[in-house]
C-alpha cells in the first residue's frame, strides 16, 4: 500500500469514529452536553479535508485516477 492510500484510509477511519461517537453521545447526553455537536463538526471539516486532498492529489498528479469500467 502506498502513503497515499495509508493517509486516507486513516482519515476514514477517523471519520468513522467520529460518526459513531457523535451517536453514542446523543444516546448518552440526552442534549445536555455539546459533545454530538462536536463530533459531527469535526467529522465534517474532516470529510471536507479529505475531498480537497484528493482533488489536490489528482490535481498535482500525486493520485492518479482511473475510469471505472474501461
Amino acid at each position: 500500500m502506498t502513503l497515499t492510500t495509508l493517509l486516507i484510509l486513516a482519515f476514514l477511519i477517523v471519520i468513522v469514529y467520529n460518526l459513531g461517537a457523535g451517536l453514542f453521545y446523543m444516546m448518552s447526553d440526552k442534549g445536555q452536553t455539546d459533545r454530538t455537536l462536536n463530533a459531527l463538526k469535526r467529522r465534517i471539516g474532516l470529510s471536507v479535508l479529505l475531498i480537497v486532498l484528493v482533488m489536490l492529489g489528482i490535481a498535482t498528479g500525486v493520485i492518479q485516477p482511473h475510469g471505472l469500467g474501461h
